[in-house]
This record gives structure tokens, C-alpha cells and sequence, in this order.
């Protein structure tokens, strides 16, 4: 598999009508998710699924919105009702393990989809994914909500003009009161926070992670059952480490939700708080010290889902393939994968092994002939 260039997928016919959106999933992030569609003036909500019909209702009518063939279209299936509503895309937000068959259902009707993280439970799920969007010639973009941040965009620019990189480093420290199912989860650090340093680390750094090694515990006084801290350091194309350090289990002075991050390179350091703009300080030169530059931002950047929705829209309507392409995003799936996989066995692990053996798992599991096809390796 291979992904997409410019054009590599199917985009809309008329550029300038509002993308008709069903959105799939009607809990907590769904409502939030129909907040953000109807607040973009460039997309129609036209339809949500939901297998609890009567909270799909529900999230429509305290929207403000009119149940019905003159309304919004409530159903149980993805394809019936973007058939009836005459949709362009879907905006999937369901439950992980729903993901793999919402987005093929939809992808096969002829729909590019909008998924939020992660893009499946398995890296070998993601590659089935990524197979899918080929073999049916549409869009699949992740949601990696994170990366829309005008701050996080100013600290890229900003490790750019570092040079060749050495370092990078990001601290994550919370203390959340979940209850519920996280409190009971497996790696509930690496597996349900931490993609979202591992994907944001790829985008700052402009590259891809090659291995790992994590150590998970689990401090005296925490309220996880599993270990809720890990550090795991990665070793990045050109011999960069980036490493993470992280607790869920960390009361007074905590970090950011995005965490606190530092870059260093040949050429100076860049730092970021994870909320505020990002800072600067470049070597010194001819003995003195530089200024330390505070980044102008951006102003009315569309940020978190938002920002993703913006992409998206713009993907389909132009063929320009986004940051969260699913191809793509399956590096940082892999991530967790690997450091899971490294804390569970103590021994460093190669993402290329990660994605070989996920590679295999997916193509033996794959139903679809065309989607087999599109897994086969191509040497």
C-alpha cells in the first residue's frame, strides 16, 4: 500500500453547495461534534445514526433542529440514511471497536469519512482501514484534534528553523478522576492519551518514528487497576530521540492537556507549554546569547475538532490530502503499539516489525477480495 497523492481519491462535484454531513454517533462527542457542524457555515447537517434512535433524536431536537424527511434524517444504518439524505460525507464518532465497520459501510456507499481517533483499535485494523480507502476510491481522514492549534503550528515553524535536530521531549502530568472504564483499562496512559503526543511529536518534528522503549508502573497511590505512568523513548529518522514521560496520577502543578514540550537542534531550543505561544532561543553567536523570541500566533485559527472539520471539507472539495490521512496515520497508532508492546516484554521494539506483523494479521483477516488486493505487498 501506498498513500495518496494530490488527487488520489475522489473529491465533490459542486465546490460550492455546503457538504451534507451524516454524523454517526450521538453520546457525549457526537453532541459536541453537531455543535461544531452547524457552526461551520460550509456544512449541512443532514442526518444522524445512531443504534439508540430515541438519543439520536434527542441530540437533534436540543440542537434545534426538526426530526424528518424535512429535518434531519434519524436511522440505525449509515448507508440507508445518507442514501435518503442525499449526503456527501460522514463524520464517524462512534466507539473505537465501531470504527473499522462504520467507515467501510460508508466508504463503500461512495463516502468520505471523517473518523474520530484512533482510526481503529489495531494497527492491523488501520491497515485493513487504509486498504478500504483505496480499493473504494474515497477519503478516510483521522481526527487528530490536536494537531489544530495556532500555538502548535507556531512551535512547528518554529523547530523547523532549528536545523538538525537531537532532542525532543514532552512531559504530560494530570490527575483525572475518569471513573468508569479507564479506571479498569490496560496502558490506559499509552492507549487513550498518549497517541495524541505521539501523532502531535511526528507532526512538530516533521518525521517518522523508526523504534521504542517504554516502561510502564504504576504509582503507590493510584486509582488506575493497570499502570497509569510510562516512559518511553523514540528513536526518530536521523537519530533524533524523542521521548515521553507521562502520569495520570500526578496531583499539583500539572501540565497542559497537550503537555510540555521542548526541541532542541544545532541551532537553539524551542519550547512550548502546550496552551500559550511557543518560545525560542537560538545559539549563541560570536559568545552571545540571543534573544529569547516569543511567537506571534495566528489569530482565528479554527482549533481541535474544528480545525479538523475545516481540513476535511477542504480535502474533499480540492482532492488535497490532509494531515490526518489514514495512511498516515497509522505511524502514530503504531507508536502505541510498539511502546505497549515494549513495556509488556522490556526489550526495545521497531515500529517496521510492529507494522510487518499487523501487516499480516490484516490481509489474513480481510473478507474483501478488492481490499486483499490492496494489502497485497507490491514487491
Amino acid at each position: 500500500m501506498s498513500a495518496p497523492v494530490d488527487g488520489g481519491f475522489a473529491v465533490l462535484a459542486n465546490a460550492a453547495a455546503p457538504v451534507r454531513l451524516v454524523l454517526v454517533g450521538a453520546g457525549g462527542m457526537g453532541r459536541a461534534w453537531l455543535r461544531t457542524i452547524l457552526a461551520n457555515p460550509e456544512t449541512e447537517l443532514v442526518g444522524v445514526v445512531d443504534l439508540d434512535t430515541a438519543l439520536a433524536e434527542s441530540a437533534v431536537v436540543e440542537a434545534g433542529l426538526q426530526v424528518g424527511p424535512d429535518g434531519v434524517v434519524v436511522g440505525t444504518s449509515v448507508s440507508v440514511v445518507a442514501e435518503a439524505t442525499g449526503a456527501h460525507a460522514v463524520v464517524n464518532v462512534t466507539v473505537p471497536a465501531a470504527h473499522h465497520p462504520v467507515n467501510t459501510e460508508a466508504l463503500f456507499a461512495g463516502l468520505p469519512v471523517l473518523c474520530e481517533k484512533p482510526i481503529a483499535p489495531t494497527v492491523a485494523q488501520a491497515l485493513s482501514l487504509a486498504a478500504t480507502a483505496e480499493a473504494s476510491g474515497q477519503l478516510l481522514m483521522t481526527s487528530q484534534s490536536r494537531r489544530y492549534y495556532a500555538s502548535i503550528a507556531a512551535f512547528r515553524e518554529q523547530v523547523a528553523s532549528l536545523g538538525r535536530l537531537g532532542s525532543a521531549t514532552t512531559e504530560f502530568f494530570k490527575a483525572p478522576h475518569f471513573g468508569g472504564f479507564r479506571e479498569e483499562m490496560p496502558h490506559v496512559l499509552l492507549v487513550d492519551m498518549a497517541i495524541h503526543a505521539f501523532d502531535a511529536a511526528r507532526y512538530v518534528l516533521g518525521s517518522d518514528p523508526i523504534a521504542v522503549y517504554c516502561e510502564e508502573f504504576n504509582p503507590a497511590w493510584s486509582w488506575f487497576s493497570a499502570d497509569a505512568a510510562a516512559t518511553a523513548v523514540f528513536e526518530f529518522a536521523d537519530g533524533v530521540r524523542y521521548t515521553y514521560s507521562g502520569s495520570w496520577c500526578a496531583d499539583g502543578v500539572e501540565t497542559s492537556w497537550n503537555g510540555s514540550w521542548r526541541v532542541n537542534g544545532e541551532r537553539g531550543t524551542a519550547v512550548w507549554d502546550g496552551d500559550s505561544a511557543p518560545r525560542r532561543q537560538l545559539a549563541p553567536t560570536d559568545g552571545v546569547a540571543a534573544e529569547v523570541e516569543t511567537a506571534t500566533l495566528e489569530a482565528d485559527v479554527p482549533e481541535e475538532i474544528a480545525g479538523s472539520l475545516v481540513e476535511f471539507v477542504g480535502a474533499i472539495r480540492t482532492g488535497r490530502v490532509p494531515s490526518g490521512e489514514v495512511h498516515a496515520n497509522v505511524l502514530s497508532l503504531a507508536m502505541v503499539e510498539a511502546a505497549v508492546r515494549s513495556a509488556e516484554t522490556g526489550e526495545r521494539v521497531s515500529i517496521a516489525d510492529v507494522l510487518a506483523q499487523a501487516h499480516g494479521q490484516a490481509h489474513e483477516a480481510e473478507p474483501r477480495d478488492d481490499v486483499r488486493a490492496a494489502l497485497a505487498p507490491t514487491s
